[in-house]
């Protein structure tokens, strides 16, 4: 992995890349959804500060666990500007997503459990799926195939 100097304060796009292991590409595309910034020189060249190192490694860390990017954005708003995050800045960042995870992994674990289940039963029944309606939470109100979206009929050809 390529050293940058101490004294120098930003980066180009190249150097970000190698030394976060995102695709340029990638980087630019974070930078479209405002999740990093840079400025541009008189060349019209990105320029990226170095704490921009440690706010890509952030945003890939969350969209590892499955944060969706607008969530990272304003979690990444509430980061000081121009200074690494520090320590308890991404302790209080990343508690406000526990609740989100730990539910996330409840319903993964349900679906591991249960998916023997629904092959088992070969019908794949709304009715009675213990994925698609648990706890028969719609079996008051209806059954079966009405819990699929209902298509228009298809006009037949004259």
């Amino acid at each position: 992995m390529p050293q940058i100097p101490e004294k120098i304060q930003e980066l180009t796009v190249g150097q970000l890349s190698a030394r976060s292991g995102a695709a340029v590409s990638a980087l630019h595309f974070y930078e479209t959804k405002g999740l990093i910034t840079s400025r541009r020189t008189s060349g019209n060249q990105r320029r990226y500060h170095r704490d921009t190192l440690r706010r890509v490694a952030f945003v890939r860390a969350a969209q590892r666990v499955g944060i969706p990017l607008a969530t990272i954005r304003e979690a990444l708003a509430q980061l000081p500007e121009e200074r690494t995050p520090t320590r308890e800045d991404w302790a209080r960042l990343s508690a406000a997503w526990r609740s989100e995870l730990d539910e996330r992994i409840g319903r993964l674990s349900r679906l591991r459990d249960h998916l023997t289940d629904c092959i088992g039963c070969g019908c794949l029944s709304l009715e009675t799926c213990v994925l698609s309606n648990p706890d028969d939470v719609f079996g008051e109100r209806m059954s079966g195939s009405r819990l699929a979206p209902e298509r228009p009929p298809r006009p037949r050809d004259a």
